[in-house]
Formats: structure tokens, sequence, C-alpha cells
């Protein structure tokens, strides 16, 4: 037998069955909601176990049955953390997982306990930019592997925690590339734009709206929806009645069906920097959606004029040029998501992301018990 057959050998001996226990926050299903759903269907689909430690009120009724439902706290009120974590522990410890997956960075410290009591290793997902001063608790000897979405969120955590970096794998998030391109298909309909993004600040839209009143003043006809949710809501609603853009904007509240809207859209802006991997911009390439955005922070999937039509978000003008780009040449916008949809197609595969992290639960075992 030669080594690389023994070392096969070696490997399957050392393995045992997956068991992942998947740790998520309320953020997980707001931010990441394609994510995790291919995540829970992948793994169902290779019959492997799985226990989901969620919130109580985390939206489960997608869940597939098979997976174990484990909710923390048990107890929502003040001095019971050290209960709520004996219950959390002897809940895990029933279902006898292998590996342990932090999938928000929110729970890093309650994973790293777990970890800990139960004596295994875990990995941590991180999927946004990190500054020093607001660093995550990271176990040296238990978390096993860091997970990172990107080159640019990678690059962050190697600044931030060098002595992990030998630790990091890029898995690339996955999702289903349509067909066709779904921009501009209809002819003789309105042209339809989405945007999302937290409605925090009415700052963070002036220099869009008013480059949407300007394309409006020109004879430009489309409709601009704005969804999220916000502290900022009603004084964003006024301010669109105040630049008369009443009936060309529309805040619409956060959904579940993503998809559909962003299928039935033409074009997708992503109007600030963002500082997050944004799992909607990922759908809206896939569906076909032509997509403006603004480089800097997590800005890997916006590569100019190939993925994306590239503006700067405090230039009204830059703003303006993208979107009148975008609206005059209905054929070279469809060219371009399609040309979106196909570095999708070779880089954001969900057969390839289940497979990446497969991987890597499997080398996770395999080094700790090696």
């Amino acid at each position: 037998m030669n080594d690389e057959q023994k070392e096969s050998v070696s490997e399957m001996a050392v393995r045992k069955p997956l068991r992942p226990a998947l740790v998520v926050s309320q953020q997980t299903s707001f931010a990441y909601p394609f994510f995790l759903n291919h995540l829970l269907l992948g793994l169902a689909d290779k019959s492997i176990p799985v226990a989901l430690i969620c919130p109580p009120d985390f939206d489960t009724a997608r869940v597939a049955p098979t997976v174990k439902i484990i909710r923390y706290p048990a107890f929502d009120l003040p001095f019971m953390e050290f209960k709520n974590n004996r219950i959390l522990v002897e809940a895990v410890r029933k279902f006898r997982p292998s590996v342990i997956h932090c999938l928000c960075h929110s729970q890093a410290s309650i994973t790293r306990h777990l970890a800990k009591q139960l004596n295994l290793p875990y990995i941590l997902s991180i999927n946004l930019l990190q500054k020093r001063f607001n660093k995550i608790s990271i176990s040296s000897r238990r978390c096993a592997k860091i997970i990172v979405p990107c080159d640019s969120i990678a690059a962050n955590v190697v600044e931030l925690y060098p002595e992990f970096d030998q630790r990091i794998e890029r898995v690339n998030m996955g999702v289903f590339v349509a067909d066709e391109e779904g921009c501009f298909c209809q002819e003789g309909m309105i042209p339809s734009v989405v945007t999302t993004h937290g409605l925090k600040r009415v700052e963070d839209f002036e220099k869009l709206f008013n480059a949407v009143r300007h394309l409006a003043i020109d004879g430009y006809e489309f409709m601009l929806f704005v969804i999220g949710s916000g502290k900022a809501g009603r004084k964003l609603r006024r301010r669109i009645s105040q630049l008369g853009l009443l009936q060309i904007v529309i805040t619409v509240p956060r959904i579940q069906s993503w998809r559909s809207v962003l299928t039935s859209a033409d074009i997708f802006i992503q109007p600030q920097i963002l500082t997050e991997f944004n799992d909607l911009l990922l759908e809206a390439m896939s569906v076909g959606t032509a997509v403006a955005g603004c480089k800097g922070g997590v800005d890997d999937l916006l590569i100019e004029d190939k993925t994306a039509v590239i503006f700067s978000p405090d230039d009204e003008l830059s703003i303006y040029a993208a979107l009148q780009r975008l609206l005059d040449t209905p054929e070279k916008t469809r060219q371009l998501a399609r040309q979106a949809q196909d570095h999708l197609r070779r880089n954001h595969t969900v057969t390839q992301m289940l497979s990446n992290i497969l991987r890597v639960y499997h080398d996770t075992q395999v080094c700790v018990e090696s």
C-alpha cells in the first residue's frame, strides 16, 4: 500500500459521522436567509443530522423537520444567564454534536462556552469588517477554523487576529443562478429599481433621491422601491414627499419572499458602502437584475463593468450617470447582468459552497482527533 493510500485509510479511520450544531442569531435570518436555507437543505439532502441553536423567537417555519431545534435562552429574564447556559449545554450534549459552527459573530461567546463545556472544536463564520476596539472573543485552543465569504473580510481578520492566519478558510456563499437575465425583459413596462438599506439615517439616501429627482425632471420614467426598516422610516417618507417623489419612490418593509421581488426588478442599487457581506446583492445578481453599487468596504462582488456599474455614494452626479447609463442602454444593461450571472456560476454555486463547508467540518474533526 502506497503512502497516499495509507493517508486515505488513516483519515477515514479518524473521521466520525458529522453531526454539526449551528449557532445562529436573528441577524442570521435577517441578513443571510438564503445562505442559511441553502446550508440547512444541503445538509438535510446528505442525511447529516443537524441541531440549530437559535433565539426563542427565531422563525423556523421553513426549517426542515429533521433539524433539531434548540432555543436559547430558555428563560429571557434577568440574572438567568447561568441557568440558561446550563440548560443549553445539556440540550446540546444530548444531540451529541461532532462540531459546532457559529454563523454569527454576536454568538461567538456562547459558542466558545459550549465548545469548552462539551470539549469540542468550533468554527466561527465572520461576515463583516471589524474594528480593533470591538474585536470578537475567539478561543485559540478550540476555534479550529474561521470561515470568511470574501477576500476583503479575510484581510481584515488577518489584520486583527494574526495568530489565526493559518486557520482562515474562504468559502464563497452559494446561490442558484437563473437561466436568463431578468432585467428589461418585458417591453412597455416601466423600469423598476430596488434598493435595500437600513432606514437609520435619512442622509444615507439624500444623494440617491436627488439623483432620482433629476432623472425624473429629465423625463425618465421608473419606480424606485426602498425596502427596509428602521427608526428613520417616518423622516424618510417625509423627505420623499418634500422632494416631490411620492409617485416615484415607494418604501416597503422587509419581506420574506426576497427572490420574487428581486426577480421582478430591473436594477438593484447598493447606495452606501457596506461593512458586511450582502447576501441580497448576491441574490440580485443571480436572478439577472443589473447592479449599480459603490466601491469600498465589502465590495468583492462589485467588479466595474463586469458585474456592476460603479458610482460614488457621495456624488449625486455620479449616481445620476450610473442610473442614466443603465436606463438608456437596455441591451448593454442586460449584457452586464449576464456577465454577473456568469461570474456567479463560476464562483458562487451552492454545490461548491456545501462541498467546501463539509470539507471544513471534516478537516476540523480530523485535526482535533488525530
